[in-house]
């Protein structure tokens, strides 16, 4: 199994248009530490990709790793699908990108799939301008998306995007819907394992059983601390409000990331305040004294 990463940006990419912080600045002046927002491309056998997730950057990201271009016809494309974590719009915008005739499947659970259609109608926007096909997904069903690649679901948190609701209001959920998810990629042919999962409110008992025995983890990094947008002055709410458990800290997924035997620990999904961006920064540093990574755009595992 082939995995490129695509990029490795939380919502707003790295930097944030609007963000004057010190990592945005830092990005400004040095361009070749932005970043695209957070996604990887994944095949099984080199030839056909899915992407995991459609970000705004899609376009670029796409132009920038030759495994992605189209061709040999002048309308074929090896992207096969999209692999959706949630509705969010950092997640989903890209679809709207990918049109032009274009013959996709995007994967989705039913809470996704229905924002897409209700609140975020990107599936009745997109039906004159490309040929999709829509598949909802289980968490915990396995499912074969080629002769050698395998993938599924996994639960991490329902927090729903902050858009759903605003036209209609429903009763509170029992139990509540699976708005986010994680994927566990598995190669059938060498076995290798890929566990992605951009958010991670929690590190409870099932998630720790996905992780257990993967070989390459790409793993929620939105926030180094809990209240670090405040501290920053970037926003008032607290990273876990936003379903993002901390990095740093005794609670904090490094720890235990850092315990685990995978072969590649590699945190994706990074928000411009959170200072693991920065190689020269301390918390980087400590980072890479466990033996995990930082992802960017062009990184490559092979499993």
């Amino acid at each position: 199994m082939f995995v490129h990463c695509l990029g490795v940006a939380a919502g707003g990419g790295f930097p944030q248009w609007n963000c004057a912080c010190a990592g945005c600045r830092k990005a400004r002046a040095k361009p070749e530490v932005a970043s695209h927002h957070a996604g990887i491309a994944v095949s099984g056998n080199g030839d056909r990709w899915f992407l995991l997730n459609a970000t705004p950057d899609v376009h670029h990201q796409i132009a920038a790793d030759s495994s992605l271009h189209p061709g040999p016809e002048i309308r074929a494309t090896p992207v096969a699908g999209v692999l959706l974590t949630d509705a969010e719009f950092d997640h989903t915008i890209g679809l709207l990108m990918l049109r032009e005739e274009s013959t996709l499947t995007v994967y989705g659970t039913s809470p996704v799939l229905d924002a897409l259609t209700t609140w975020f109608p990107v599936r009745d926007l997109l039906s004159d301008y490309a040929r999709i096909s829509w598949s909802r997904i289980e968490p915990g069903r396995p499912l074969d998306l080629d002769d050698q690649l395998r993938v599924t679901a996994f639960h991490t948190g329902t927090k729903a995007p902050r858009y759903v609701g605003r036209t209609r209001h429903a009763p509170p959920e029992d139990p509540p819907s699976t708005w986010e998810v994680g994927f566990r990629l598995e190669d059938t042919v060498t076995g290798g394992t890929v566990v992605y999962a951009p958010t991670l409110p929690r590190w409870d008992e099932q998630f720790a059983g996905q992780v257990a025995s993967a070989d390459c983890i790409f793993l929620d990094g939105t926030f180094w601390t809990d209240d670090e947008m405040a501290c920053q002055g970037a926003g008032s709410r607290t990273g876990r409000s936003m379903g993002h458990m901390p990095v740093g800290g005794a609670d904090g997924s490094a720890r235990a990331l850092a315990a685990l035997p995978a072969r590649r620990k590699i945190y994706t999904h990074v928000n411009n305040t959170n200072p693991i961006l920065d190689e020269e920064s301390r918390e980087r540093q400590w980072l890479t004294s466990l033996g995990i990574e930082v992802g960017h755009a062009g990184m490559e595992v092979e499993v």
